[in-house]
């Protein structure tokens, strides 16, 4: 079992949830309004007057034969929008209940 965390801007959030629908990923949880800034590119995300958006995210609990292909898709769009920062990690699981 892996965790992926999924940080992203908000206007990414239908999208996200449809890319975890098609890949069968049907429990996560959503933080509807976090701060940030990307490591390499971006402008910040903060909700402030001088950055006024803002971020999402999502963490959910796949198989690990499912990471691959959302990864992947995760991926395809963050490429299609690049300036919107979308991010994936994924942890391993040791237990859940």
């Amino acid at each position: 079992m892996k965790s992926v965390f999924i940080a992203f801007d908000q206007a990414f959030q239908e999208r996200i949830v449809e890319v975890l629908d098609r890949n069968n990923c049907r429990g996560f949880t959503r933080f509807e309004q976090v701060q940030g800034r990307g490591s390499k590119t971006g402008e910040p995300h903060y909700g402030s007057h001088a950055w006024p958006s803002m971020c999402s995210a999502i963490i959910t609990m796949v198989e690990d034969e499912k990471v691959d292909n959302l990864l992947d898709a995760l991926h395809a769009l963050d490429v299609e929008t690049e300036m919107l920062g979308l991010r994936a990690f994924v942890w391993n699981i040791e237990k859940c209940i």
